[in-house]
């Protein structure tokens, strides 16, 4: 097949070996088509590609004779761009200039405090996907066999937090335990960690907060208390976690 990524370069996708058993992605598109009186007749994704070049402008010149010879192309790719479109816009845009919306800002209603005196902000890193339903399952574990949280020096110091103490990350909402990373990557008073190994549950601590506009889940801005990790909880987290690293 191919795929098209956000450079708008369209790849040329070679299978590594032919299903075990069942059928490809487009097989099984077509007979879900055909079973709903479709009479779809491809016999290669090659035709479709076809069919999409003569429906689509911008595909108008993309075939797979194409992407063979040049390995990839970027869209727009037509009679006017044979070889694709490395710059787009170069001396206008199409509809014009693009119009800008303005919104109000609105503040989150999280507030630091004394009792959760730092800001927690989570997200991914590459080699574990979302919460890591599937790279949990493979050798990514290696480079990241557990969520942990980044910590500031500063902030570490004043909760005597080494690297690899289990602490006890707090909100007005929930608590869980992991372990500490001493890191200067993290600003004082922000910590970080990832979502991607159940056993965390770190986002049993983020609030129910929403944006206004798209209802996103405010997971980058949870007010926080760190400390160090009483041995019930040591307890409890290695337990929970035995499991998972006797299976990976």
């Amino acid at each position: 097949g191919t795929f098209t990524n956000a450079e708008r370069r369209i790849n040329r996708v070679r299978k590594v070996m032919a299903p075990r058993n069942g059928y490809g992605d487009w097989e099984v598109t077509q007979l879900l088509a055909n079973a709903m009186g479709a009479r779809w007749t491809y016999t290669h994704p090659a035709q479709i590609m076809d069919e999409i070049a003569a429906t689509t402008p911008s595909f108008a010149g993309v075939s797979y004779e194409r992407l063979e010879e040049m390995g990839s192309v970027q869209w727009p790719c037509d009679e006017a761009h044979p070889e694709g479109t490395p710059l787009m816009h170069v001396e206008g845009f199409v509809r014009g200039k693009g119009r800008f919306i303005n919104t109000e800002y609105v503040a989150t209603d999280e507030r630091t405090g004394p009792r959760f005196p730092l800001l927690l902000t989570t997200g991914r890193i590459l080699s574990q996907y979302n919460v890591g339903a599937q790279t949990r399952r493979t050798a990514n574990n290696t480079w990241h066999p557990e969520d942990v949280l980044e910590i500031h020096p500063a902030d570490a110091e004043v909760r005597g937090i080494s690297t690899g103490d289990l602490v006890d990350l707090s909100s007005r909402v929930g608590s869980t335990t992991l372990r500490a990373m001493v890191s200067e990557r993290m600003p004082a008073g922000v910590v970080y960690t990832t979502f991607h190994h159940p056993v965390t549950g770190a986002n049993v601590v983020t609030t129910e907060n929403s944006d206004w506009a798209t209802n996103c889940p405010e997971y980058k801005v949870t007010a926080v208390q760190v400390g160090v990790a009483n041995a019930r909880g040591d307890a409890a987290v290695a337990e929970a976690r035995e499991p998972a690293e006797t299976h990976a």
